[in-house]
């Protein structure tokens, strides 16, 4: 397993949407995401900067992806 990148709020939004989310609302700082296919699934990104590492694991699981997916995804 690879170390978690440092990932800005910006570009987590651009890999959720390459595998599927689209961007349901906005609300302040925050961006909801939603997947229907094949189930359900809903992810919440603040659009920092940086996002924290806590974040950024809750994101990753939330959304089913795993540190070295996300590493090929930035690419």
């Amino acid at each position: 397993m690879s170390r978690l990148p440092v990932v800005s709020g910006k570009d987590m939004i651009k890999v959720l949407r390459e595998i599927g989310f689209r961007v349901d609302r906005q609300r302040g700082s925050h961006i909801y995401l939603i997947k229907d296919e094949p189930f359900f699934k809903a992810v919440s990104v603040p659009n920092h900067k940086e996002l924290k590492r806590g974040t950024l694991k809750n994101i990753l699981k939330r959304s089913g992806l795993t540190v070295d997916d996300l590493i090929k995804l930035l690419r």
